[in-house]
């Protein structure tokens, strides 16, 4: 079996299982961080989500230290740091000091929506106007105090000024893939979550694209759900703790992660079924050789340069499995 040759990555939410607590998610987040590296996958980044208690990626910097503290050369990164919610220089402080800690190790993605429901986000919010609307402006700023010392203004990050900290930007509609285009930047879509719009944001950051000192030609990543296992039959029954993740996201209900039912039907409407379903339409799941085969449909399609896996699998040694099949069939 031939393989396809895409460098993966592991985008990881530190999601809280039923019967476990945020200090097992947490530990689990290092054990599978340490494991992909192992592997020789290229990347773990972390997503920063807010008031959601079955995630506990909430300080999301505390949590690429501790990966960056407990592995030894792959790539960690904020997958992504929600922009309206921090200061800019704040940023530049942290990432430049976690730099100047693990030299040439950290990523920095960065997203324009808050993470969270408005009133947490007006909980979390550095003023009260839309600080959506100030994005560009702020990766702008966060470039310059990575930047080179004589570029810098009066306000400088310390550490941070020729840090040179990489920036990708995060979109999960056509919005950010204008941004990302015009910068320069690596563009990396959420398909995961977002599907509808992946292939327009990807068409237009392709065609706007303008060369910078970052990045020479467009460069994009696709955020993918993964649930590979030795059968379809068993990938299947393991994606049933995504889908009701998704679910429990519709309900509002924010549950832990459950463990695999064979029930989902008896569990959700069938209204309920396609608004879960249609968050995962560009996802990979079954046994090695059928993710073999949908990952290279999907690559004759979009051609992208690199996918980040999101895998919600409820047993952390088949989470693993998991990984292991996808860096067999893209190495």
């Amino acid at each position: 079996m031939h393989t396809i040759n895409v460098p993966v990555s592991v985008l990881n939410l530190a999601p809280i299982r039923a019967g476990e607590d945020a200090k097992q998610a947490i530990d689990n987040v290092v054990d599978l961080a340490q494991y992909v590296e192992e592997l020789g996958y290229n990347r773990f980044w972390i997503a920063e989500h807010h008031n959601t208690p079955n995630l506990a990626s909430s300080a999301t910097v505390i949590l690429i230290n501790q990966v960056l503290n407990h592995t030894q050369s792959i790539q960690v990164g904020a997958g992504g740091i929600m922009l309206p919610n921090h200061a800019p220089l704040v940023v530049a402080e942290q990432f430049g000091t976690m730099e100047t800690l693990f030299p040439n190790r950290l990523n920095l993605g960065l997203g324009r929506a808050p993470g969270t429901d408005m009133l947490t986000a007006s909980a979390l919010r550095r003023s009260q106007h839309d600080s959506v609307h100030t994005f560009p402006d702020d990766v702008a700023s966060l470039l310059q105090y990575f930047g080179p010392e004589e570029t810098q203004g009066y306000v400088r990050a310390y550490p941070g000024a020729d840090t040179n900290v990489p920036v990708f930007i995060l979109g999960s509609s056509t919005d950010s893939a204008h941004l990302a285009a015009r910068m320069g930047l690596p563009y990396v879509f959420a398909s995961h979550f977002a599907p509808e719009q992946m292939r327009e944001a990807i068409a237009i950051y392709r065609n706007l694209f303008t060369p910078s000192k970052y990045l020479a030609e467009p460069y994009v990543m696709v955020g993918m759900n993964v649930i590979a296992a030795e059968t379809d039959e068993e990938a299947e029954f393991l994606s049933s703790s995504m889908h009701l993740m998704f679910l429990s996201i519709i309900r509002n209900a924010r549950q832990p992660m459950q463990p695999p039912t064979d029930q989902l039907d008896a569990i959700w409407s069938p209204q309920e079924k396609l608004m879960a379903m249609s968050r995962t339409t560009t996802s990979l799941i079954g046994s090695k050789a059928t993710i073999k085969r949908q990952f290279e449909a999907f690559q004759q399609e979009y051609q992208v340069d690199e996918i980040i896996a999101v895998s919600y699998i409820y047993d952390q040694d088949k989470l693993k499995r998991s990984y292991q099949i996808l860096k067999e069939i893209t190495s």
